[in-house]
């Protein structure tokens, strides 16, 4: 135990000042460093408290900038935001048939910088942020079809769509900076890349073919990526839904010719486009189909019930389960397919979207619009091509969320295209030959082995 005559324990006469001195400096130096780090403390933590505040009040504001990762909350801006990403593929244009009808498929007479008659040109596209398009080579069915109930006369239908593939190739090649011809998902890929809008063309009615697979292998040669097996009359291949009051079947669904020419697309990688197409016909290719199958441009039934949208029933067979195929259904905006007269509105077309996203899932739904194909009549909010957001904005604020969204837009259509794409690949690496089946009716070809 230390004593009192300790050093240490001094009395005030023996107090050493120069040692308190020394310790009085360095109790200030100490108290300085603590008030120093009590106030880079309260300055962090003041900033901190800030920067909460900041996300919180202004998290709209701050949405707007990429680098925050979230949306903003106004449905606009945050669809302009998704489709900055993810454009939109539509899955059916008309624009071919307009210049064939409105142009004699002169393309040196279309001006596409400019106002078009109806509702697609290259302002209005960059305006409605799309990615790329489906251009729609089409003929029409006979006026009656009892003056063709043989399917032996066809051969002008199809000279006029080589006429309408020929005028969409040239309207690409006129617009490099716009468009770039595509024929696969890589091309898309690289397109939306290139802030280019991917051109890809698909023939809307097996009664294009003329009744002949080897026209099909020509059309694919050519670019074609969809085929649609019907358009609103039957042909050799398949039974359609007919428009507006349906139509007697015919085959029942699919001829055996039919399920030829199915076996060639997925040989070929086109894609099984069931628009138009009869119940029976839709669900039996469904069923026999090797790859995913689409839509280009339909509706649901449930929501407006006319025969050329999709049933339920129908709607149950897509996906990646037991007894299912994958698919995607891109919905059409033609009013008299939306809702009844005059009731036509983004709301409406969004309606038939949730309904089939809800009975086939988000991932099996797309755009299909139709536009240049429905005539002047055009639902209420989406007038034409630069309305696109418009739609994704109403999903959005029902719930939607970004990649929901971005399936919707490109993504499901995307996934799809992928598919049949790999089931062509994997028939062709494992030796799957041409399809030769001739339409039995045809008269011009002797039968089978006949003695020359």
């Amino acid at each position: 135990m230390e004593s009192e005559t300790d050093p240490l324990i001094q009395n005030g006469s023996q107090r050493n000042y120069a040692h308190d001195d020394d310790e009085h400096e360095a109790y200030k130096t100490r108290s300085r460093a603590l008030i120093v780090r009590a106030t880079v403390w309260s300055v962090l933590i003041l900033l901190f408290v800030a920067g909460l505040v900041l996300v919180f009040a202004f998290s709209d504001f701050l949405s707007h900038f990429p680098w925050s990762g979230g949306l903003p909350k106004d449905p606009e801006l945050a669809a302009r935001r998704i489709m900055r990403s993810a454009p939109v593929i539509d899955g059916h244009i008309d624009l071919p048939y307009v210049v064939r009808l409105g142009y004699r498929n002169n393309v040196s007479a279309v001006d596409l910088e400019a106002p078009m008659p109806l509702q697609v040109d290259i302002p209005r596209l960059r305006k409605g942020m799309v990615g790329g398009f489906f251009w729609s080579v089409f003929v029409e069915c006979p006026k009656d079809s009892k003056d063709d109930d043989d399917f032996l006369t066809s051969s002008w239908r199809v000279r006029d769509t080589l006429e309408q593939i020929d005028s969409a190739k040239l309207l690409i090649q006129k617009y490099p900076d716009t468009f770039q011809f595509a024929t696969g998902t890589e091309d898309i890929r690289s397109s939306i890349r290139d802030g280019k809008i991917a051109s890809l063309m698909g023939v809307e009615g097996g009664h294009q073919l003329g009744n002949s697979i080897a026209v099909l292998r020509q059309y694919h040669a050519l670019g074609v990526r969809y085929v649609t097996l019907t358009h609103s009359c039957h042909n050799a291949f398949a039974d359609s839904c007919g428009m507006m009051d349906g139509i007697e079947p015919l085959h029942w669904g699919l001829s055996a010719l039919g399920r030829k020419l199915i076996d060639e697309m997925n040989r070929l990688g086109v894609l099984v486009d069931l628009s138009h197409t009869s119940d029976d016909t839709a669900a039996q290719a469904l069923t026999y189909s090797k790859a995913p199958v689409i839509w280009s441009h339909s509706s649901a039934r449930a929501v407006h019930n006319v025969p050329r949208n999709v049933p339920d029933y129908v709607l149950r067979l897509i996906g990646t389960g037991k007894g299912q195929r994958d698919g995607v259904v891109m919905v059409n905006f033609a009013p008299g397919f939306v809702a009844p007269e005059g009731k036509a509105t983004v709301k409406a077309v969004a309606n038939h979207v949730e309904h089939i996203a809800n009975v086939a899932g988000k991932k099996r739904v797309g755009i299909g619009s139709d536009y240049d194909g429905i005539g002047t009549e055009v639902p209420k909010g989406l007038e034409d091509v630069s309305k696109y957001p418009a739609l994704i904005a109403e999903l959005y604020s029902r719930g939607w969320n970004k990649y929901e969204l971005a399936g919707l837009t490109g993504g499901n259509l995307l996934r799809v295209f992928a598919g049949a794409e790999q089931v062509s690949r994997e028939l062709q690496e494992s030796g799957a030959a041409p399809v030769y089946d001739l339409y039995d009716q045809r008269k011009d070809i002797p039968p089978w082995r006949q003695e020359l």
